[in-house]
């Protein structure tokens, strides 16, 4: 039974990742950069969820959908003034700027929200344990559970079916034969940057409503391990992005639970980089050819 509880935790925990490593891979799969920002992202839309459902009295449903719409204006904004400026420089530039971004909005918070963390308030997310004999899982576990796999299949449907989505399959494709074909890239891009902060400020909320202190840091290590989840599954990829969350967050809590708590987050990156000597691209990446 403390088998199954670590193992559904895990899943939970893993489908966090998961949600957040999807902005990951695909801002890289579509504009080819790391948004070293995207972490921060998540911690500005539990601050918003948070002022919503405590200062502002909203129902807990608004607070979500305020914190995604406020992402998304911060993450197109973040786009169209760091990023879009640098799309023809070298990468290092764009990954300096990205980290630069990163405490900005760190600091930011700070100024705003002060250094004091704040307990998350109790929302329907996690009001309720429901019970399968011996069997104990919370809502917040389900809702966690579940909407990874809604966002997952929609997102799939998405960039598979809509005339948007085979936009971005475009661009990610060949940049410059899109633009002949009449894509407008900056748009598609943006929209790359809107759905993945739209996506991180849902991780915010699920991240704080099972681990509820809230503080100017809080999105730094789970967008790192996010980072690292997309990795593992293979950046670029949408189920990879899924798969490399969920297998991090069993394997981050198995490692606590039977091998050492200390020794957890370096049991993840010690299995990450085993992977990725057995197989550079992650689980289900696919290895890139360049033209010559």
């Amino acid at each position: 039974m403390i088998f199954l509880d670590n193992l559904i935790n895990g899943i939970s925990l893993g489908s966090i990742y998961a949600i957040i490593a999807l902005g990951y891979t695909m801002v890289y799969g579509i504009a080819k950069m790391l948004n070293f920002a995207h972490g921060d992202v998540i911690m500005v839309g539990a601050y918003i969820a948070f002022c919503g459902l405590q200062y502002w009295g909203l129902p807990p449903v608004a607070a979500i959908v305020i914190s995604m719409v406020a992402c998304t204006v911060l993450g197109v904004t973040i786009e169209g003034l760091a990023y879009r400026p640098l799309r023809q420089a070298a990468s290092l530039a764009v990954l300096i700027t990205a980290i630069g971004m990163s405490y900005l909005l760190q600091n930011l918070a700070l100024m705003i929200w002060g250094a004091n963390p704040k307990s998350f308030p109790r929302t329907f997310i996690n009001g309720s344990i429901f019970r399968l004999g011996q069997l104990s899982i919370s809502s917040a576990t389900l809702i966690t559970i579940l909407a990874n796999i809604i966002i997952m299949v929609a997102l799939s449907i998405f960039i598979n079916q809509t005339k948007l989505g085979k936009a971005m399959r475009c661009v990610s494709e060949d940049r410059g034969a899109a633009e002949l074909m009449g894509i407008n890239v900056n748009r598609t891009i943006s929209l790359t940057f809107a759905i993945g902060s739209a996506l991180a400020a849902i991780a915010g909320v699920l991240l704080c409503s099972s681990y509820p202190i809230l503080q100017p840091t809080t999105g730094s290590m789970p967008g790192i391990k996010a980072f690292t989840a997309a990795v593992f599954g293979g950046i670029g990829s949408i189920p990879g992005a899924m798969l490399g969350g969920v297998l991090l967050g069993v394997i981050e809590i198995f490692g606590k639970a039977y091998i050492s708590t200390e020794l957890g987050d370096a049991i993840v990156f010690a299995v990450l980089i085993v992977v990725l000597l057995v197989k550079p691209t992650g689980l289900l990446g696919k290895p890139m050819r360049e033209k010559v």
